[in-house]
């Protein structure tokens, strides 16, 4: 059977016969449908068998009612020509997007659907080099489909994209751009159609377009752009929106939330979201974590989720765990400088900002998924190491610039609350300004929670270096600091910051277990850490001895001591113990009588409660456990005896609580001190005076003085001799081997340093003058001082004493020479005695003594030589009141030898 062609060309119309192949006859049958209609492209366009092979393959595809579907075995014989004749696919991919074009515009909806599921089965098929002109072709053809407003063609699109982002390509792509699916997808993440089952289709497909995209590039070193900020800009924002909609962040913080596997989890945008977020995060490098958060926070802030922040934590929780351990610093250093950012912001918003950032340190102290292991109990998440310890957060000099920015805040949280506060005394809304105060407090407690937390998770070395750095910040009277000017605070800011700093050196030293107390108290930190414990403010003395407790506490018995108390039998407590180092005993005859000290100066305080006095029984009960040797027992023995003795005297007219409070302490810790040394002697005799005390002076005992109602007596009788501790009952109980109980006859006597003594005054000063100009409270304080200096020197012995007369006697014996040897002899071995037997302050005021003496002399004699030479032109002589010029000749005058030629 012959068939004519009729055709068109230069005006002229000719017409031929053409006999075709066997195998290709059926398709000369002409069919009026529009699906067999030909394309008009060029010679014979108008007659199908004159038409290339490949767009015959493809018509053939397309049955007559597109409701039949996509023709097998059409499609297996254009698979197989593609397949055969690879460079054929760039026009078939070329051809197919022609007709879907046309197809789209026409709404052709069904012949869509066939072209793109042929056009999925030859990308699943063809994997030759020419596969990359056919991906242009697909692309573009998808771009279509997602151009389109109708929901069914995107979503067709979408996962087409989907299954090309799922091939991985033999060779990379050079010039492939996704810059419109980033956007399209954006798109479709923030539908808002109208119908709520349409609109969750178009979502999950935009979500699921935008993990293709991650899939293809992010592991493509040539698609490195999709991590620049305009990508991320797009693609963090579209995920976090659709993840606002879930009703479990609980579970959305999970480190080990199931994957989107299942059927109801693709129909979930906010899992599919959060999926994709963590796949993202996961795939970041070094370099993109930056790009990668800061979209974050800026889409936090454009839809006011600080407050309430529990999104917030959600998010960062999902970032924390998803990330590679190493790169968790990026994290908290974002999250920080966006503090920095909002310095001025609400506190509510700062305050959501440092709980976020708390729980990325937390999480950061922790590890990684993928380093770490995670179990679940309760609520929270405990991560374990290979070796069952927690990994070191990072190290460097990060540590010390997050401490740095976090102590700031804290100081400019507490200037906010104090100029609320000013404003709200000024003015009439009281409520209000109550409200913005509290506000403040919470930040405040948030940035304390964080540095502990931070600090707490350090290893040891790293953590002595920033109790340094907070104590650096801390203000003491009496001392120079550089980071706050208390002037411009006044005492109450003051008083804030110190409370807030030291609450923070309390979290950072919990769980501090140092093997040397040299190296955990150097002098550095223990001088301004005592000078603020000696503060007339009993809120802040407490809070210096919380942190001695955390520091010397090693082996965890604060808890055991807790409550000042009558123990009965301290065997019961199973305290632990170790036998003090050799460092340790360096660090207490160094340092120890410092300690002892402001414990007996911290007694004294007038506004002490009854929290000092147990936080003060358990310093001295720890001091035992820990530093005690047997000398360091002789001078805590001396100490109790030397607060026993004040009270008594009452030189400073003590309240009688505070009396009788201090009575209690003694008792209680001489019990203690008593049973720790296991001295039987030592022991009955302590029994015996608390008995008669229980008998005949119960509020001499801290479970009756510690009563909100205990009746206090008016005065205490020094004659009663039995209801107190006596030196020498004691000293016959410790006679023997290993105490030397003769240093209990020397009474222990503080020494008062100028340091003290000036920041009391200058403390005082600042309570009592705070409304005064600061010429005029430095005026005062300066001869205060003044005051104090003469007082110490006229404490000294005269000169004329000192000096000693010079007499017949004197210089026969400085004659005689006999027994000058033995008398030499004599006098070391008594030198040596007292320097071995004389308790430390009777040495130290004896050198001081000496050297008061000495520069006393050396002041006379520079007094005498260093005087202004003669001048030729005449000394000024004050003679009467009148001043009188005496000329001196220059060959009168005399030149040292050097200065004469």
């Amino acid at each position: 059977m012959s068939s004519f062609c009729i055709n068109f060309q230069h005006g002229v119309l000719r017409t031929y016969r053409q006999v075709p192949r066997i195998e290709e006859r059926r398709t000369f049958t002409y069919s009026p449908t529009p699906n067999r209609r030909p394309l008009n492209s060029g010679v014979c366009g108008c007659c199908g068998p004159l038409r290339p092979r490949y767009k015959r393959l493809v018509d053939n595809i397309f049955p007559e009612d597109p409701k039949d579907g996509l023709s097998k075995s059409d499609m297996e014989k254009l698979t197989f020509y593609a397949v055969s004749a690879p460079e054929k696919l760039d026009r078939i991919g070329a051809y197919l997007a022609e007709r879907l074009s046309r197809d789209v515009v026409r709404h052709r909806y069904g012949n869509v659907v066939i072209a793109m599921e042929a056009l999925d089965q030859l990308l699943m098929a063809c994997h030759s080099q020419s596969i990359k002109p056919f991906v242009e072709s697909f692309l573009h053809m998808v771009a279509k489909l997602l151009e389109s407003r109708e929901p069914d063609l995107q979503v067709l699109g979408t996962n087409s994209f989907v299954k090309f982002a799922n091939i991985e390509e033999d060779t990379p792509s050079y010039h492939r751009r996704y810059d419109f699916f980033v956007s399209q997808f954006s798109a479709m993440c923030h539908s808002t159609h109208e119908d709520v089952d349409t609109r969750t289709r178009i979502r999950v497909a935009g979500i699921k377009g935008l993990q293709g995209v991650v899939r293809k590039t992010v592991n493509d070193e040539l698609q490195a752009i999709i991590w620049e900020p305009q990508h991320m800009d797009k693609l963090i924002p579209s995920m976090l929106f659709n993840m606002q909609d879930s009703d479990d962040l609980d579970r959305a913080g999970h480190p080990s939330t199931p994957s989107v596997s299942d059927q109801d989890g693709e129909e979930n945008p906010a899992t599919l979201a959060e999926s994709c977020f963590r796949e993202l995060l996961g795939r970041a490098a070094y370099g993109n974590m930056n790009n990668a958060v800061r979209p974050v926070l800026v889409h936090l802030d454009n839809h006011h989720l600080w407050e309430p922040n529990e999104f917030a934590v959600s998010c960062f929780r999902i970032i924390m765990y998803s990330i590679q351990a190493q790169h968790s610093h990026h994290v908290i250093q974002q999250v920080l400088g966006h503090l920095d950012t909002h310095n001025k912001n609400t506190p509510r918003v700062r305050a959501g900002i440092v709980q976020v950032l708390l729980e990325t340190v937390a999480i950061a102290a922790k590890g990684s998924v993928g380093t770490i292991q995670e179990c679940k109990r309760g609520d929270t998440f405990t991560s374990l190491g290979e070796h069952g310890t927690p990994p070191n957060l990072w190290l460097g000099p990060t540590v010390l610039e997050v401490f740095n920015t976090l102590l700031k805040h804290l100081r400019m949280s507490v200037d906010f609350e104090l100029g609320e506060s000013s404003r709200r005394n000024s003015s009439s809304s009281v409520s209000s300004g109550r409200n913005k105060e509290s506000e403040e407090r919470i930040v405040q407690n948030a940035i304390i929670q964080t540095i502990g937390f931070f600090g707490g998770n350090l290893p040891d070395y790293q953590r002595a270096e920033v109790m340094m750095f907070i104590m650096g910040k801390v203000p003491v009277y009496g001392t120079p600091c550089h980071t706050l000017d208390t002037v411009k605070i006044g005492h109450q800011g003051t008083k804030r910051i110190q409370t807030m700093l030291l609450s923070s050196l309390i979290m950072v030293t919990s769980g501090f277990k140092s093997k040397s107390m040299a190296a955990a108290l150097p002098p550095p930190f223990l001088d301004p850490l005592f000078s603020i414990s000696l503060m007339e403010d009993s809120e802040l003395r407490q809070l210096v001895l919380e942190i001695l407790h955390n520091i010397i506490d090693r082996h965890d018995n604060r808890a055991k001591l807790r409550g000042i108390r009558i123990i009965p039998n301290v065997t019961a407590l199973k305290i632990k113990r170790e036998k003090i180092s050799k460092q340790d005993v360096a660090f207490m005859k160094k340092h120890g009588q410092q300690l002892y000290r402001h414990i007996y100066l911290g007694c004294k305080e007038e506004d002490n409660v009854h929290k000092n006095f147990e936080l003060l029984f358990t310093t001295l009960a720890i001091l035992t456990i820990e530093l005690a040797n047997e000398e360091v027992v002789i001078d805590l023995i001396r100490l109790a005896v030397a607060l026993q003795d004040m009270v008594l005297a009452n030189e400073e007219n003590m309240p009688m609580s505070i009396r009788c409070g201090v009575m209690a302490l003694v008792a209680a810790y001489l019990n203690f001190l008593s049973q720790m040394i296991a001295n039987p002697s030592f022991c009955q005799h302590v029994s015996k005076v608390i008995e008669l005390r229980n008998m005949d002076a119960p509020y001499l005992l801290p479970e009756h003085i510690f009563r909100d109602k205990c009746t206090l007596p008016e005065c205490l009788d020094k004659e009663e001799r039995a209801l107190y501790f006596q030196t020498a009952d004691m000293a016959e109980c410790l006679a023997g081997p290993g105490y030397n109980a003769e240093r209990l006859s020397i009474p222990y006597v503080p020494q008062v340093t100028v340091l003290y003594t000036v920041g009391k005054i200058l403390h005082r000063c600042k309570q009592t003058s705070q409304d005064e100009d600061r010429l005029t409270r430095r005026k005062s304080f300066v001869d205060t001082v003044s005051l104090q200096v003469d007082m110490l020197s006229t404490s000294l012995p005269d000169k004329s004493q000192l000096a000693e007369e010079i007499t017949f006697e004197t210089l026969k014996k400085a004659i005689d020479t006999s027994g000058l040897e033995e008398q030499e002899r004599e006098r070391r071995r008594q030198v040596m005695e007292k320097f071995q037997k004389a308790p430390f302050e009777e040495l130290a005021a004896h050198c001081e003594s000496k050297a008061n003496m000495l520069h006393e002399r050396l002041a006379h004699i520079f007094e005498l030589t260093i005087r202004p030479p003669p001048s030729p032109s005449g000394v000024v002589s004050v003679s009467s009141g009148h001043a009188q010029h005496q000329s001196v000749p220059v060959y009168e005058m005399k030149f040292p030898d050097l200065c004469v030629y």
